[in-house]
């Protein structure tokens, strides 16, 4: 078979890119719901008639009668009108939908491409693994939700943290294979090799710096010290720990969620500035100006969050540009980790010169 018989992966790519934006949106979404306070106001999952919503008034005084039985509305929102809770509702329904949305604009691409005799080698095992990854990201969506609807007013900042890992997870991997189908595997021999290792290092600090984040919201910690560079006039907050110190105190006093995040965002700023310094050392010079200022830009949207007490539109702004350092980063990460093409993992080994010209699957 020569190259002529093989079919493109170009269109595979371009999916998946699309799908990772998709997912950005998602996320975006997300934050909206967690930011109006919207993620409780649809008490009830249901996979297939959940993707419509009250079409009549009766069924508008049904669904608000069920929001009426949660601790949220009894402890934060007594006496909301039906206008103030359809404005909740239209947020969550939003984010259910597109997420049903997602599933689908994956599920029905990879099985026409799967046909078309696109899905090769370790793609075969790699798209089922990313369709199951999404699928589960919406279980653990409710189990988010469910947190919220028996005693607390809030859901779990736990569950909060491990929905958006899930998503960031999905994310990175929809983006690496997107990345791997366009380019070979390694872009180019690197002169540095300290320059691949600063680049994974950063990409570990700032994911566990965007989980951090997740507890900041979950906690509704951005609306407390307003202030920088200082928390109420000290760099350590009084607070920090409660009467008893505990370990979790970490991740369930607002106090030190902020700390740790403003914390985390300085080490993300020196890992970035030691990653720069080195790929400008090396001529990666594009790489340098891409990943500095992706991590630039997200610091000072971070501080303007912080000051501004987090309005709706600058938080989704810091969560996109939180999406964008991790794109990035990966970027840098694939570009510098990578082997020769044709011989990354799963890949299979080349058996003549047309077939090794042929793009591979990360």
């Amino acid at each position: 078979m020569n190259t002529q018989d093989t079919p493109s992966l170009r269109p595979v790519a371009t999916w998946l890119f699309i799908m990772a934006g998709l997912i950005a949106l998602m996320v975006i979404v997300g934050g909206a719901t967690r930011l109006t306070d919207s993620g409780l106001s649809i008490t009830q999952w249901n996979l297939v008639m959940g993707t419509l919503p009250p079409l009549n008034a009766e069924q508008w005084e049904e669904a608000f009668a069920l929001y009426r039985q949660i601790p949220e509305y009894e402890r934060v929102n007594a006496g909301m009108s039906l206008e103030e809770f359809k404005f909740i509702f239209w947020w969550e329904w939003g984010h259910r939908n597109l997420g049903r949305f997602i599933g689908l604009a994956f599920l029905v691409p990879m099985i026409v491409f799967w046909v078309q005799g696109r899905v090769k080698g370790a793609l075969r095992w790699r798209l089922p693994g990313l369709f199951f990854l999404i699928c589960l990201q919406g279980a653990i969506g409710w189990y988010m939700v469910s947190s919220g609807l028996s005693e607390r007013v809030d859901v779990s900042q736990y569950r909060l943290a491990l929905h958006l890992s899930t998503a960031l997870l999905l994310f990175s991997l929809v983006v690496w294979q997107a990345i791997a189908l366009v380019k070979p595997r390694g872009f180019a021999a690197v002169p540095d090799p300290w320059l691949a290792k600063s680049a994974v290092f950063l990409l570990v600090i700032a994911s566990l710096q965007i989980i951090l984040g997740a507890f900041v919201a979950g906690l509704r910690a951005g609306v407390a010290y307003n202030s920088w560079p200082l928390m109420d006039g000290r760099f350590f907050p009084a607070g920090y720990f409660g009467a008893d110190a505990r370990f979790l105190d970490l991740f369930e006093r607002i106090e030190a969620v902020q700390f740790n995040h403003r914390i985390g965002a300085y080490f993300v700023l020196a890992a970035a500035g030691v990653f720069v310094w080195r790929a400008l050392r090396s001529g990666r010079r594009a790489m340098a100006l891409l990943v500095g200022g992706t991590v630039a830009l997200q610091v000072l949207l971070g501080i303007w969050t912080i000051v501004a007490a987090v309005p709706l539109w600058l938080g989704l702004a810091h969560q996109a540009g939180a999406l964008l350092v991790l794109a990035s980063v990966n970027y840098a990460v694939y570009g510098l980790t990578g082997s020769p093409a044709g011989q990354g993992a799963g890949a299979a080994r080349p058996r003549h010169k047309a077939r090794a010209a042929q793009p591979q699957a990360l």
